[in-house]
C-alpha cells in the first residue's frame, strides 16, 4: 500500500466531511450515509487494507464524538 497517498486521500476525506457537515448537517441521516459511502470508497481503492478499515473506522469515532458534543455541550 502507498501509505503516502493514503493518508493525502484521508486528508482530502476530511475536508470533505467537513463540506458535507455543512451541505447536510450532521444530525441528519444524509451526513451518515456520506460518511458510510465515503469511508467504505477509501477502504474499497486501498483493498480493504487492514491499516485503511482502521483508520476509517476511527474517523468515522472522530465525527460520532464531534456530534455529540455539539447535542450534549459541557
Amino acid at each position: 500500500m502507498d501509505y503516502g497517498a493514503f493518508f493525502a486521500d484521508v486528508q482530502v476525506w476530511i475536508g470533505q466531511a467537513n463540506q458535507a457537515a455543512m451541505q447536510y448537517g450532521m444530525d441528519k441521516p444524509e451526513f451518515w450515509q456520506w460518511v458510510a459511502d465515503s469511508a467504505g470508497a477509501l477502504c474499497k481503492k486501498y483493498n480493504e487494507h487492514r491499516l485503511a478499515i482502521k483508520q476509517m473506522v476511527m474517523m468515522t469515532e472522530w465525527l460520532e464524538e464531534v456530534y455529540e458534543k455539539q447535542v450534549k455541550p459541557k
